[in-house]
């Protein structure tokens, strides 16, 4: 196993919510842009509940590109239920390539970094949010900084 998957199932057992709403969901995504915005970084946000986009925004230098990676990303953790990267990164300490062993349309699936699922407290994947425009990594760690602070929140309010 490596270090970096070792965290990324840790960043999983911690970042599980008691309850998550539509209302949460706009929070972070503005949060999440807020932030984006402060960094001037060239992303674009989305979150999911299921397959339904319920929130989307894209500050500027993000493209219809980072659309669809966010799109292809999100396939990856619905399918699997874990993090986009945590996918690849599995694939990966096996001596796998995901997109040859996964045996999946590259163009529909991406197991890069940035979307991280929604979980419950009880492991139900409910949603996922997602970021797109940097380096995987990056992508990734924007949206678990942002998970992780509104968790917090949460449990101290």
């Amino acid at each position: 196993m490596s270090e970096l998957r070792d965290r990324l199932v840790a960043e999983d057992a911690e970042l599980r919510f008691a309850t998550f709403t539509l209302d949460d969901a706009w929070e972070l995504g503005g949060r999440l842009r807020a932030a984006a915005a402060e960094r001037g970084l060239p992303v674009a946000i989305a979150i999911w509940f299921g397959p339904q986009r319920v929130f989307h925004a894209a500050l500027p230098g993000a493209s219809a590109d980072n659309d669809g990676w966010l799109d292809r990303k999100h396939r990856v953790v619905e399918r699997f239920g874990g993090a986009s990267l945590l996918v690849g990164e599995s694939f990966r300490a096996n001596g796998e390539d995901f997109d040859t062993h996964a045996r999946l349309d590259p163009r529909e699936y991406a197991a890069h970094g940035g979307v991280v699922p929604i979980r419950l407290e009880g492991g139900a994947v409910i949603g996922a949010v997602g970021v797109s425009g940097l380096p995987q990594q990056d992508d990734h760690d924007l949206v678990v900084e942002h998970l992780r602070a509104y968790l917090a929140e949460q449990r101290a309010g």
